[in-house]
């Protein structure tokens, strides 16, 4: 038996093939390497396709029947929420269509057991601090709007064909487990503060007017490897019967501002680089953390790692890496 691994050669998927790996699970990873690199997937056997492709279907459908895949973890998408508001056509031809092609492909193999990356995105702008997952869900972008469909598709095909599938419900996914795993788009706030600083930009921040204590968006930020390990969570409760939802946050219950952010890799760098305030990013909420009391109930999962652990080891992998940030010494 086998777990296929979409998206495995990215920045959260890497780190969940390795914590497989490690455990003596057999991993086939498929990925297209549009923002990945199979150099991230040690041993595992790669399938190089994109999801939303006329033949990912067929290649998928046969990788599943030859390696006796019992179960699949799904990363493969587009992500980029700006770019979903500028190209919501592509989002839903990828996210949704590729994830409609490994449905369709599972259903032919006879694979039954599915753990899909969802997001907070789902939630829009929740009237909650405190977010559970029974809240009412409405996207304000097509990136979570193409996530809520992806968790209905799942849903549908539990009613069809028995399908059991959980959602993971990501917050900000941050940090590093492994050096050579960081992640590799800069798409989240601290690489994108790291990238800013290699290439001699004054990293910006979007909005300092908000109703909080700062005035900056307070979020949920959230370690890759206790993210990780929540995958092997969910793993194991759906093989052993154990998941009672179909949902769950992943996050950590705890709050942090970007000024927060900000001032935590000042101190981990030693330089007190300037920064530069602009407009707020229309839609973003001031204030979003996950309740995440029902993956801790029923899976025991329990969060591990806080943001000074977080931005000690995004610091430490970019000090080793291609965009190493070098510090004024004057």
């Amino acid at each position: 038996m086998s777990v296929l691994v979409t998206g495995g050669a990215g920045y959260i998927g890497a780190h969940v093939v390795r914590l497989l790996q490690e455990r003596g699970e057999e991993v086939i990873v498929v990925d297209d390497l549009s923002t990945g690199s199979a150099s991230r997937i040690g041993d595992a056997e790669l399938v190089e396709v994109d999801l939303a492709t006329d033949e990912a279907y067929r290649i998928l459908t046969d990788t599943m029947i030859d390696k006796d895949v019992d179960a699949v973890i799904h990363f493969a998408a587009k992500k980029q929420v700006g770019e979903s508001v500028q190209r919501p056509a592509t989002y839903y031809h990828q996210n949704v269509g590729g994830l409609a092609n490994l449905l369709r492909a599972m259903y032919d193999a006879g694979v039954k057991e599915m753990i899909f990356s969802s997001s907070a995105a789902v939630y829009g702008l929740p009237d909650v601090d405190m977010v559970p997952e029974d809240v009412e869900k409405h996207p304000n972008n097509p990136y979570g709007e193409t996530k809520l469909i992806g968790e209905w598709m799942m849903r549908d095909c539990g009613v069809a064909w028995g399908l059991k599938s959980v959602a993971l419900r990501y917050f900000n996914a941050a940090g590093t487990g492994w050096t050579d795993l960081e992640d590799p788009a800069a798409l989240n706030l601290v690489p994108i503060i790291l990238n800013r600083l290699h290439a001699g930009k004054t990293p910006v921040v979007f909005g300092d007017d908000y109703d909080t204590a700062d005035g900056t968006c307070v979020r949920d930020y959230i370690h890759v490897m206790d993210l990780a390990n929540a995958h092997l969570l969910a793993l194991d409760a759906l093989r052993n019967g154990n998941a009672k939802h179909g949902a769950y946050n992943v996050g950590t219950g705890t709050g942090s501002s970007v000024f927060e952010v900000v001032d935590g890799i000042r101190e981990i760098s030693g330089w007190d680089f300037p920064i530069e305030v602009s407009a707020r990013r229309e839609g973003a909420p001031g204030y979003l953390v996950a309740d995440s009391s029902r993956i801790k109930e029923d899976m025991g999962f329990e969060a591990q790692f806080g943001l000074a652990d977080i931005l000690q080891s995004a610091w430490d992998a970019n000090q080793i890496g291609p965009k190493k940030v070098q510090v004024p010494t004057d």
